[in-house]
């Protein structure tokens, strides 16, 4: 198995073979606590405009995600695990539009499978990836905006590789260094309401969840579900 960590969205655009998308703050750590939390599923999208379309026809419940960080007018929730760790979301299709994570999804056309990554799911995302034997994995860490590397997912991306290469990684490490990190004081600045402290401690909850999500076209949508042992 050869495995290759790449990055931002050039990196997505070159990802061949299994390929897991990594977007730790927040985008894919707020998608399994969905998953989590009740939703059945969630249709990942470029676009702001397309998320409330779908929407409006129907083919989703409610929209999920940010702009700048922030949500859009019209979404139902932001990029915030911690708020949406307080909703009930059973049954519900979830539209998830993001700057870096969902634009990862949609950019890794030459997959031939696909995974939304973040740290609260990484064993169980190594243990699906081991499981179908591939021949090339690629790990993708998004970063800012898919445009600026991230200590976070970077860190993620390497503690994956470990994972998938048979060593056990360091969970206490990984998060150490993340907390020593550039992005953190900002879930602490009262003028940043969008980013809760709770996000930071949910998204470093390493193996929070046993379940990893796979990202498969239905209907011509890239949309994630739950993928158990």
């Amino acid at each position: 198995m050869n495995i290759r960590i790449e990055s931002l969205i050039a990196g997505a655009e070159r990802a061949v073979g299994t390929v897991v998308i990594i977007d730790v703050f927040r985008a894919f750590t707020t998608a399994a606590v969905a998953l989590a939390n009740g939703a059945t599923k969630i249709i990942m999208v470029r676009d702001v405009e397309e998320a409330l379309a779908l929407r409006a026809a129907g083919i989703g419940q409610l929209c999920m995600g940010e702009v700048g960080g922030h949500a859009p007018p019209g979404f139902d929730f932001g990029n915030s695990p911690f708020e949406v760790s307080q909703a009930d979301l059973l049954g519900q299709t979830i539209l998830q539009r993001t700057s870096a994570g969902t634009q990862g999804i949609v950019a890794a056309k030459r997959a031939t499978r696909l995974y939304a990554g973040s740290l609260v799911t990484a064993k169980a995302t190594a243990r699906a990836v081991l499981r179908q034997l591939p021949a090339e994995v690629t790990l993708v860490a998004m970063g800012l905006d898919g445009a600026r590397r991230s200590d976070e997912d970077e860190l993620c991306a390497i503690h994956l590789r470990n994972l998938l290469q048979g060593r056990p990684g360091s969970p206490s490490g990984t998060r150490d260094v993340i907390l020593a990190g550039p992005q953190i004081p900002a879930f602490h600045d009262p003028a940043k309401p969008h980013l809760h402290p709770a996000d930071l401690d949910i998204a470093l909850d390493i193996d929070r969840y046993d379940f990893a999500v796979l990202i498969d076209l239905e209907d011509g949508r890239l949309v994630a579900r739950k993928q158990r042992d």
